[in-house]
């Protein structure tokens, strides 16, 4: 299968973001009076008597992004037909948590720049970004209590302990050039997957039985949607440009991951590639950026992650196939088109 990627530029990938970003101006449309309650409530959660904890908490919330996990609970919830009102605060829960996930990678990853801004960490240094991150999973549990049902705080529980592992597992394989793709995937699975599980998986359980069909399958499509965004955002951090990324180009190279398109290249690429690869995350240096970017561009990995996409794309609209025929679902398979479309 030949990538049409591979001759992607970065005027190109900045280009086609920006249109696919407004191929989902219907999707937020549908929920916009929702997605507004929701942008209100988060920075009057945000309220502390500790001036710090405000203005890095703000700093972050208010740094970009398209919040697109809060958005999936919304969407969840209506596709299931939740006529409630406790969606918008557990839409807020899931952004707080995801916040604090930010805050806690950036001071790990050593991050400067986040959504194209600078890091909390760079401008207020690691300790008060830890401690804001703490702040927001206590204020996220906090607001779980409101919404007052053991089975969502169980879900959303069970991820944010899961997620940490995540965390730990892929510090632990920093600099491994033995990780497998299995535990790649393990590791994105944790990270990444598991906070849209629960955003779905939640959403759908507002309106319906936790043991109902219908929020099993949710919980399916979070978990499969967020191992595609992940496998997109890893490839085009070998595509893209940093004004495409919000990071700089080659972060997770020189942070030592190994992600899915370098561990192709290393099982992949002739001898010699290979150890170009291994002694420049050895170094952990941005000098031998250029020839490791050719090395998994001529090394076909670029395809096999476009293939694992497609793939994984496929799993995650299969999910939605049994679910009522409404504007909600087909805003879900907007997204799961939107997120693949990146790679074009």
């Amino acid at each position: 299968m030949s990538t049409p990627a591979l001759q992607t530029t970065p005027a190109a990938v900045v280009s086609q973001t920006a249109a696919s970003i407004e191929a989902l101006r219907p999707v937020y449309e549908l929920v916009a009076p929702d997605f507004r309650a929701v942008n209100q409530l988060i920075p009057k959660q945000l309220t502390s008597d500790v001036n710090l904890v405000s203005e890095i908490g703000s700093h972050i919330v208010a740094s970009g992004g398209k919040r697109l996990r809060p958005l999936m609970v919304l969407l969840t919830s209506g596709a299931l037909g939740y006529n409630g009102e406790q969606h918008v605060k557990l839409a807020a829960i899931i952004e707080f948590l995801h916040t604090a996930t930010l805050l806690h990678d950036d001071v790990v990853d050593h991050s400067g720049l986040r959504r194209g801004k600078v890091t909390a960490n760079e401008k207020w240094g690691n300790a008060p970004s830890v401690l804001v991150g703490d702040f927001l999973y206590s204020r996220a549990f906090q607001m779980m209590v409101d919404v007052g049902q053991l089975d969502i705080m169980a879900i959303l529980a069970d991820a944010t302990n899961t997620i940490a592992e995540g965390e730990v597992l892929q510090l632990a394989n920093i600099g491994n050039i033995a990780t497998t793709e299995a535990e790649y995937r393990e590791i994105i699975r944790c990270k990444t997957a598991l906070l849209f599980e629960a955003a779905c998986h939640t959403g759908a359980v507002l309106a319906r039985d936790k043991s109902h069909p219908s929020a099993e399958l949710m919980r399916k499509f979070g978990l499969h949607f967020g191992i595609t965004y992940q496998l997109v955002d890893d490839w085009l951090d070998y595509v893209g440009d940093s004004e495409t990324l919000g990071k700089n180009v080659g972060d997770d190279l020189t942070e030592g991951k190994l992600t899915l398109p370098l561990i192709y290249a290393i099982q992949n690429a002739p001898r010699q590639q290979r150890q170009t690869i291994e002694a420049a995350i050895a170094r952990r240096s941005i000098d031998e950026l250029p020839e490791v970017l050719d090395i998994v561009r001529t090394s076909g990995a670029l395809d096999y992650v476009y293939q694992a996409v497609r793939n994984e794309a496929d799993q995650t609209l299969c999910c939605l196939e049994s679910l009522p025929k409404n504007a909600y679902v087909d805003a879900l398979k907007a997204l799961t088109e939107y997120s693949t479309s990146r790679l074009f």
